[in-house]
């Protein structure tokens, strides 16, 4: 009968004990998980990193879908905004996310002004998130979460791997546009690759939406760099790198845009557009140039959507088909037309085009001229 009560006196410590040790755990749901980290200014799309790796931040029990709040220490608060491993929130909305790639969570808005000068911050400020509500945002996860290999074994062709492919639209020359994933930046193993399908397409200029020239330096004077034919364009001053984010509805962006194109029109093509992954500032600019030049909604789709089954094997009788095209290549078209009064699914693109081009400060001398370089 001793026994037995010594072991139900230990049962009954060690119960309380837990009780102790797991109800602030319980308790903190809600409550500060990551509190006054440092945080970096990132400049390439522009952001706030919260410099906690992906799986260090996942590792203290925050999960996609999750619903959380960010506190900055100059007092800027985001509440209730979703936490993704992908850019899922609609144009101009805040997010916390783990993109693939990164080296820590980042803060940022999605295809918006820089999070980083909206919210005042700077490098000494610091960030605590919290969890708000655990899985509110988790259909919208589900539904938008994309991952792609990067072995080119996975892959049924070096075009798919690469997301290599002449845009031949309507009113396109054939085999003058091309668009792919980076033919320079090699962190998805894909830019030797590009370098050979660049080569074997007689591409004469690239039109680079990703990188500066000092990243492009450092790529180059890697050791493992491998992309020959890129580096004999980009001697001859035949790649010009535009350093573009994705706020497309900046006018940094268009005029970006813009002075890649005025510099793409002193030279004959074959051209390249790329971006890192050729999917989404590469798509905004095809887009662009497609409609420029007479393509029709139904042809920038296809042509928009080949990416997503390069990557992802996502085809029209993928329930992901029509939830990509709402939303991010319409929000794209939208943006270029600017204007809710017309159906953008069914105007002359064209006239949006060249108004979209002008305003990014294109004369009407070298719209037309690049009009010349692309059109049949």
């Amino acid at each position: 009968m001793k026994k037995i009560k010594n072991v139900l006196s230990y049962i009954l410590i060690f119960s309380i004990l837990c009780i102790i040790l797991v109800l602030p755990i319980f308790a903190c749901s809600g409550k500060v998980a990551l509190k006054k980290q440092p945080i970096i200014h990132e400049l390439e799309f522009g952001g706030v990193y919260v410099t906690k790796t992906i799986e260090e931040f996942n590792e203290l029990g925050f999960e996609y879908g999750d619903s959380v709040t960010v506190k900055f220490s100059n007092g800027y608060i985001l509440e209730d905004i979703p936490y993704y491993n992908g850019y899922y929130t609609n144009n101009g909305e805040p997010l916390l996310v783990a993109y693939p790639g990164y080296d820590f969570i980042k803060v940022a808005i999605n295809n918006g002004d820089d999070l980083f000068f909206v919210a005042n911050l700077s490098e000494e400020d610091t960030a605590t998130i919290t969890i708000n509500e655990k899985g509110k945002y988790l259909p919208i996860q589900n539904v938008r979460n994309l991952q792609y290999l990067d072995e080119r074994e996975r892959y049924d062709s070096d075009e798919m791997f690469a997301n290599f492919r002449a845009s031949n639209v309507t009113g396109l020359k054939a085999n003058t546009l091309y668009r792919s994933a980076s033919p320079c930046d090699n962190q998805h193993n894909r830019a030797t690759f590009v370098d050979a399908l660049i080569r074997e397409a007689g591409v004469s200029f690239i039109l680079d939406l990703a990188d500066t020239d000092a990243k492009v330096s450092g790529y180059i004077n890697n050791p493992s760099f491998n992309c020959p034919y890129f580096l004999a364009l980009y001697e001859s001053d035949a790649v010009y790198p535009i350093g573009l984010n994705m706020n497309y509805g900046s006018q940094d962006f268009k005029e970006k845009v813009a002075g890649g194109l005025k510099e793409m029109i002193k030279h004959d093509g074959p051209y390249l557009v790329h971006c890192t992954e050729g999917k989404d500032r590469t798509g905004f600019v095809c887009m662009l140039l497609e409609a420029l030049v007479g393509a029709g909604y139904d042809e920038i789709v296809k042509d928009y959507m080949i990416t997503y089954y390069n990557y992802y094997r996502i085809g029209e009788d993928s329930d992901k088909y029509s939830v990509i095209i709402d939303s991010l290549l319409n929000p794209m078209i939208k943006s270029m037309v600017n204007d809710n009064s017309v159906d953008y699914k069914t105007c002359d693109l064209s006239v949006y085009a060249e108004a979209f081009l002008t305003e990014a400060g294109m004369s009407e001398l070298q719209i037309n001229t690049l009009k010349d370089k692309l059109m049949n």
